[in-house]
């Protein structure tokens, strides 16, 4: 199966998601556009953090040297993002595809990453935070994969727990709550992978 990480912002756990994923779930990964950070990127991220041996870390389809939003970032380097250039890796194996930035993120004149997702035609695992706001931005982004008819295989949030938050979003948008990521006191292999293995088998059962 191959299956969408998508965010309903920046920096709030996509890649460690797509870890703890391809850990419990053995797939490979596969991060289309990455905007700056080249020498410490989402890929060498996940390549660092897991153990599964079976996981294929697929080369990005475009590496932006400046780390801003990926349209910035392509016009900084010269560089015009299409989605034809995107090619999903071949692979026997499951693939995690990590998005950059939030779904309505611009990669290019009047194409986001909604674009991309409704272009692979894929399921989506939308990631959450707990953060002052971010019931409005998980709402809106659940509106915006939907209105396109995309599949939500289900929500996780990531951080630091808001029980209120949590239920309001999960009883208005009838999500499945697929699992919660803590608040690592450290972010290293053995917690990560440890996780994974608590979260393994009901996404077995899950995602197939």
């Amino acid at each position: 199966m191959k299956i969408i990480i998508a965010g309903i912002h920046t920096g709030i756990g996509k890649t460690i998601c797509s870890a703890i994923l391809a850990e419990a779930l053995g797939y490979d990964y596969w991060k289309p556009i990455q905007a700056g950070d080249l020498e410490n990127s989402d890929s060498i991220f996940v390549k660092n953090h897991i153990y599964n041996t079976n996981c294929i870390i697929h080369p990005e389809a475009y590496r932006l040297s400046l780390a801003a939003s990926p349209h910035w970032a392509a016009q900084h380097d010269g560089v015009i993002i299409k989605k034809e250039n995107i090619i999903i890796p071949e692979t026997k194996n499951g693939l995690i595809i990590e998005t950059a930035g939030g779904v309505m993120s611009p990669l290019g004149d009047d194409f986001l990453n909604l674009d991309l997702i409704s272009y692979f035609n894929l399921p989506v695992i939308l990631v959450s935070n707990n953060y002052l706001g971010s019931i409005n931005h998980t709402l809106l982004t659940v509106a915006a994969l939907q209105h396109q008819n995309i599949q939500i295989l289900g929500i996780v949030f990531s951080g630091e727990e808001v029980k209120q938050s949590q239920d309001y979003i999960i009883q208005y948008t009838k999500l499945k709550h697929l699992f919660s990521i803590p608040k690592f006191d450290s972010v290293d292999t053995l917690s990560l992978t440890n996780f994974a293995k608590t979260v393994s088998p009901q996404l077995q059962q899950i995602i197939h």
